[in-house]
C-alpha cells in the first residue's frame, strides 16, 4: 500500500498511456473509423450494403448511389426486410455521422455483426469528391 501512495503518479501516468494507447483499438473495433475510401473498398471489395438512416426528405435531396432508405426510427422494424443476410458488411449513412454510428449499433443488436457508420457522413462522402445520387 506504501508502494501506490508512494507512486501514485506514476501508475496515474502508466494507466493514462495505456488508455490512450488502447484507445484506436477500440474504437475501429466498433465501426466509428469508416473513411468515404474505407467503404468505396467494402462496397467494390465485400458488396457492403449501404444503408442510408436520414429521412425521406434528406435522402432525396442527395445520397449515396445504390443506397437503401431505412430513416433511424424504422430500422428495427425493416432492416431485417431490406437485407437478409446478416454476413454482409453494412453501411450505415447520415448527413454527418451521428444517426448512423446509432444505427450501426442497433443493427449489430439484431445481428448484424460487419454493422459500420461512415465517419463523418454524407458531408464526409462529398468533401472526399464521391458521386451522390439525387431523387
Amino acid at each position: 500500500m506504501k508502494f501506490i501512495i508512494d507512486n501514485w503518479t506514476l501508475i496515474l501516468v502508466a494507466l493514462t498511456s495505456g488508455g490512450l494507447l488502447a484507445w484506436p483499438i477500440l474504437k475501429s473495433a466498433t465501426g466509428g473509423d469508416l473513411t468515404p475510401t474505407g467503404a468505396v473498398q467494402l462496397i467494390n471489395r465485400e458488396k457492403a450494403v449501404v444503408i442510408d438512416v436520414c429521412e425521406a426528405n434528406e435522402f432525396a435531396a442527395a445520397h449515396i448511389g445504390g443506397a437503401k432508405n431505412i430513416p433511424l426510427g424504422q430500422l428495427k422494424e425493416k432492416l431485417a426486410g431490406v437485407v437478409k443476410n446478416k454476413e454482409l458488411p453494412l453501411i450505415f449513412v447520415c448527413q454527418a455521422g451521428r444517426r448512423s454510428s446509432s444505427a450501426a449499433s442497433v443493427a449489430k443488436g439484431l445481428g448484424y455483426l460487419k454493422a459500420q457508420s461512415l465517419n463523418g457522413g454524407l458531408a464526409a462522402w462529398q468533401a472526399a469528391n464521391l458521386p451522390v445520387d439525387k431523387a
